[in-house]
């Protein structure tokens, strides 16, 4: 089993800045990709950026590439988001979510919130 720890959500006015925290603990193998996704209200759940643990390779949304940053610390096995230029589209319910093999594991997601 894996357990994913989320922290660093909330309100910012356009053009903010946040960063997300996801910090995975549990049975986590040496390969694995691990990520963000965001679900707005009405909306589909959609990706938004994932590392890959063997090479460090990214991956973006379009509507993010530019803005958002993903990292990793892999001493404490943490994911970050860095999120920069916020907009009102990007407010969703952020999820981090680890995949192993054939297993998706998730956290419990956090508000992140783009208002004036």
């Amino acid at each position: 089993q894996v357990q994913l720890v989320e922290s660093g959500g909330g309100l910012v006015q356009p053009g903010g800045s946040l960063r997300l925290s996801c910090a995975a603990s549990g049975s986590i193998f040496p390969l694995y990709v691990m990520g963000w996704y965001r679900q707005a209200p009405g909306k589909q759940r959609e990706l938004v950026a994932t590392m890959f643990s063997s090479s460090g390779s990214t991956n973006y949304v379009d509507s993010v590439k530019g803005r958002f940053t993903i990292s990793r610390d892999n001493a404490k096995n943490t994911v970050y988001l860095q999120m920069d230029s916020l907009k009102p589209e990007d407010t969703a319910v952020y999820y981090c979510n680890l995949r192993q093999g054939h297993l998706d594991y998730w956290g419990q997601g956090t508000q992140v919130t783009v208002s004036s």
